[in-house]
C-alpha cells in the first residue's frame, strides 16, 4: 500500500486491491461486527478505489467473475442472512492478508479453510481461482505455465488451477459449446490462459525460474573445483562402440547385451593415469539403432567430449552422418576413433576424406580434428585415445561447485521388482545427499538411496554417476532435476510443469485418437497390441519406430503402453480389445503365464528391439488383402453359343496369345464390359486341356451365360504382388 497526500485527510492508505479488501470487510461486518474499525476505513477510500480498480466496461462475463465485485440488495441479505453469519463464523478473514507491500514481487494469498463445505474440492479450487485474481498484477513468472500439446477441459482446468465450469462459461459466450473431457487445441488454451493473466510457453527454455527456486548457495571463486568431463560414445550400430567401452574400462559388458546391441542409455566411471597425474571421466554410451533417436539426442545435451565411433570397413552410416550433426550443431568438443583397423581390406584414408565432406579435418591434415586410429578388440592405440582425453581434460577448465545443492540430468528409470522405481543420474553440479529433496519434471521424492557399483553411499559428488531411490513415480528420462529445501517447493515448482507428465503416453493417446477420429482409418482391418517395457527409453524408441510404420492398409492402435511387468489388467484389456501383448526386455510373472494359457492369448517377448520391429511389421503385412498384377495372354472371339446341362459354352476362336484355365477373363458385347472372372472350363473338341494356343477354336465356361456371337474374350494371368503398407 502506499501513502497519498489528499485535501480531505492529512494522509490515507492507498491499497492496490481495495475492491477485494471491501467486500471482505463488508462481509465480515455482517457477521456480528468482526472487524470493528473496517466500515469507517472502508468508507473513506472505497469511492476512489473502486474507480482506479475496475475498468470502463465489462463484459458479462467478466461482471459476473470479477472477485466479489456483486452487490446484494437488501432482499438477499434478509434471505441469507442465517447462512452468511454461519459461514462468517467459520471463516474469519483477516483483512491485513491482503495488503500488498511496493516493490514486492511477492504476495500473500492465506485463505483459511472452510472445513463445513459440502463440496470442499470445488471450493478450494474456487478460493486459488480467488487467489490468482488477487495476485495477477504482481505475479512475473510464477504465473507462467508450460504446455505443449492440446489438453481436455479437466486437464486444462488443473493446470490453471481454475474451476471446469468457468472455463466453459466462457467458451460458450465465445460461441464454442464444450464438455469438461473435450480437447482443446494449444492455440484456445493460449486465449483462455489470456484472459485470466496467465502466460503460456510451449517450451521449458521460455520460462524463467522464479527466485524462490533457485540454491541459495551460489558458488565462488574459492567453492568451484575441477570436476570431470563427460564423454559420450556415439556411432552406427555395430561399428563397435561398447568394445570399445570394454577396452576403455577393462570389462566385457558387450558380452552380456542382447544381440551384441546397445539398446538403452549407461554410465561408466574411469580413472586414468597420464604424465603422473591421475584423471576421472564419466563415460556414457549411447545405443546406435536408428529407433533410438531420441536417447543419442540426451547423450549429446549433457557431453563435454564426444567420441565420435566409424567402423574403418564401413565408413560413414546415417546414425555417424546424425552424431556428427549433433557434435557440429551443439559446438561440441570431439574426437574422431577409426575403430577396427585390425581387420583385413580396411581403408582408414577413404573414412577420412568422407569426414572431410563435413569440414571435419585431421589435425594431420592441418585441421584441427584429433582422429586416432584403434582396434578396440585388440586394444590397440586404447592408451593413446586415452591420452588424447587426458589433454583435452587439460585444455578446458570444466569446474563445479560442492557447496551447492545438487542439479544434474536424469539418464534413465525403471522399475526394480525389489527396489521399486529407480533413477540413474548424472549428478553435473552441487552435492547430492541422502534425505535430500529432489525434483525431476512433474515427480519429486526424497533421496533413500544412493547407489554406484553396488556401493551405497551417503554422499555423491559433482561429475558423478549414480543409481537414486528417491520417487514413487517415474520420472521422464532425460529430464533435469534439482534439489529444493521443502517439500511445499517441491510440489509448487512441479505444478509448473505438471503437465509435461507422461509425455509419452499422451503421444501415444493422441497418435491414437487422431487415427480412430480419421474416416480413411475407418475402414482398415487394425492391428491392437499392448506394450510392456524395461525402460523408459526402451518404450520411448518403440514408439517412436511403430509410428513411422505406413498405416495406409492396416491400423495399428496401441491399446496401452507401460513399463514393467504384465499385470492382470493387461490380460483383461487385451481379452476386451483382442490386442496383441508385447513385451521388450520386461518380465511375465508366473501366474500371468497360467492366465495367458488359460485364454490362449497371444504374448510375444522380445529382447532385441528390430526383432520386436519386424515382428509387428510382418503382422501387419498378414492382414493385408492380397492385390495382383494383371499380364496379357491372350484374346479369343465368341464364333457360336450352345448350350449343355450345366449350362451355356462359347464356342471360340483364339485370335492371340492364347487361352489358360483359371485365368482371369474379361468379357465384352460391343465394347462394354459384361463380366469378369476366371475361365472355369476349357475344351478342345471333346477333350479337357489347360491351354489353348493362337489359330485354334475350343469351348470355354464360365460364371456367364449371356453369350452371344462376336463377344470377345481378353485373358489374363493374375501374379501376386509382394504385399507393401
Amino acid at each position: 500500500m502506499n501513502m497519498v497526500n489528499t485535501n480531505s485527510f492529512e494522509k490515507i492508505l492507498q491499497l492496490k486491491l481495495p475492491k477485494l479488501l471491501h467486500s471482505i470487510i463488508k462481509k465480515n461486518n455482517r457477521s456480528d461486527n468482526l472487524i470493528d474499525d473496517s466500515k469507517s476505513f472502508i468508507n473513506s477510500v472505497k469511492m476512489s478505489a473502486l474507480k482506479t480498480s475496475l475498468p470502463n466496461t465489462l463484459s458479462r462475463f467478466e461482471k459476473k467473475y470479477k472477485t466479489n465485485s456483486v452487490s446484494h440488495d437488501n432482499s438477499d441479505l434478509k434471505k441469507n442472512k442465517n447462512r452468511l453469519n454461519k459461514k462468517n463464523k467459520r471463516s474469519i478473514i483477516d483483512s491485513s492478508d491482503f495488503l500488498i507491500e511496493d516493490g514486492s514481487s511477492m504476495y500473500k494469498q492465506q485463505f483459511k479453510s472452510i472445513k463445513g463445505s459440502k463440496n470442499k474440492k470445488k471450493e478450494k479450487k474456487k478460493l486459488s481461482y480467488l487467489n490468482s485474481n488477487i495476485n495477477n498484477s504482481n505475479i512475473k513468472d510464477d504465473n507462467t505455465i508450460i504446455i505443449k500439446e492440446s489438453l481436455t477441459v479437466k486437464n486444462l482446468s488443473n493446470n490453471l488451477d481454475i474451476p471446469e465450469a468457468e472455463i466453459i462459461k466462457y467458451l460458450f459466450l465465445k460461441g464454442i459449446s464444450v464438455t469438461i473431457n473435450d480437447t482443446l487445441d494449444i492455440s484456445i488454451i493460449k486465449e483462455i490462459a489470456q484472459m485470466y493473466n496467465v502466460n503460456i510457453a510451449e517450451d521449458v527454455k521460455e520460462v524463467t525460474k522464479p527466485k524462490k527456486y533457485q540454491l541459495n548457495h551460489v558458488p565462488n571463486q574459492n567453492s568451484s573445483i575441477k570436476r570431470s568431463p563427460i564423454v559420450t560414445i556415439f556411432g552406427h550400430v555395430d561399428h563397435g562402440k561398447t568394445t570399445l567401452l570394454d577396452s576403455i574400462l577393462k570389462t566385457n559388458i558387450v558380452d552380456k547385451e542382447y544381440g551384441g546391441i546397445t539398446q538403452s542409455i549407461n554410465s561408466y566411471e574411469i580413472e586414468h593415469s597420464y604424465n603422473s597425474k591421475s584423471y576421472k571421466f564419466i563415460i556414457i554410451d549411447t545405443p546406435g539403432h536408428e529407433a533410438f533417436t531420441s536417447i543419442r539426442l540426451r547423450g549429446a545435451k549433457i557431453t563435454d567430449i564426444a567420441l565420435l565411433v566409424v567402423a574403418a570397413d564401413d565408413g560413414l552410416k546415417p546414425q555417424t552422418v546424425e552424431a556428427i550433426k549433433y557434435i557440429l550443431e551443439m559446438q561440441l568438443l570431439y574426437i574422431v576413433v577409426i575403430n577396427k583397423i585390425d581387420k583385413k581390406d580396411t581403408n582408414s584414408s577413404k573414412v577420412i576424406e568422407e569426414l572431410a565432406q563435413y569440414n571435419i579435418i585431421s589435425d594431420q591434415w592441418g585441421g584441427d580434428v584429433p582422429i586416432v586410429e584403434v582396434s578396440a578388440l585388440k586394444r590397440y592405440n586404447i592408451d593413446i585415445l586415452l591420452s588424447k582425453l587426458c589433454l583435452l581434460s587439460d585444455s578446458y577448465n570444466w569446474t563445479a561447485s560442492k557447496n551447492i545443492s545438487a542439479t544434474g540430468t536424469i539418464l534413465e528409470s525403471y522399475i526394480s521388482k525389489t527396489k521399486g522405481v529407480v533413477a540413474n543420474l548424472i549428478v553435473q553440479n552441487g552435492t547430492l545427499k541422502i534425505g535430500d529433496i529432489i525434483v525431476a519434471g512433474s515427480v519429486y521424492g526424497k533421496v533413500k538411496s544412493l547407489i554406484k557399483n553396488n556401493n551405497n553411499l551417503k554422499f555423491v559428488d559433482p561429475s558423478s554417476s549414480v543409481s537414486v531411490l528417491a520417487f514413487s513415480n517415474m520420472p521422464e528420462s532425460g529430464c533435469n532435476f534439482c534439489v529444493v529445501y521443502h517439500e511445499k517447493e517441491a510440489k509448487d515448482l512441479i505444478n509448473r510443469v505438471g503437465n509435461l507428465k507422461n509425455s509419452i503416453f499422451q503421444q501415444i493417446t493422441q497418435f491414437s485418437n487422431k487415427r480412430i477420429l480419421s474416416r480413411q482409418f475407418s475402414n482398415l482391418k487394425q492391428l491392437n497390441i499392448i506394450i510392456n517395457t524395461d525402460t523408459q527409453s526402451s518404450l520411448e524408441a518403440l514408439i517412436s519406430s511403430l509410428m513411422k510404420i505406413p498405416q495406409q492398409k492396416v491400423h495399428l492402435n496401441i491399446v496401452k503402453a507401460a513399463l514393467g511387468s504384465i499385470s492382470n489388467i493387461d490380460i483383461d484389456l487385451a481379452l476386451s480389445t483382442n490386442a496383441l501383448i508385447l513385451v521388450f526386455n520386461a518380465h511375465i510373472p508366473n501366474s500371468i503365464f497360467n492366465l495367458i494359457k488359460q485364454n490362449n492369448l497371444d504374448v510375444k517377448k522380445f529382447l532385441i528391439i528390430y526383432d520386436l520391429l519386424n515382428y509387428v511389421n510382418q503382422i501387419m503385412l498378414d492382414l493385408v488383402d492380397p492385390e495382383y498384377e494383371k499380364i496379357f495372354i491372350g484374346s479369343a472371339i465368341v464364333q457360336t453359343v450352345f448350350y449343355i446341362n450345366k449350362g451355356s459354352v462359347a464356342g471360340c476362336f483364339v485370335n492371340q496369345g492364347k487361352l489358360k484355365k483359371m485365368s482371369y477373363i474379361y468379357i465384352y458385347n460391343k465394347n462394354k464390359l459384361v463380366y469378369e472372372g476366371q475361365l472355369v472350363s476349357l475344351k478342345r473338341l471333346k477333350d479337357n486341356v489347360d491351354e489353348v494356343f493362337a489359330e485354334t477354336e475350343c469351348g470355354i465356361m464360365c460364371n456367364y451365360n449371356k453369350w452371344e456371337e462376336e463377344d470377345r474374350i481378353e485373358a489374363y494371368d493374375l501374379v501376386l504382388k509382394e504385399k507393401t503398407l
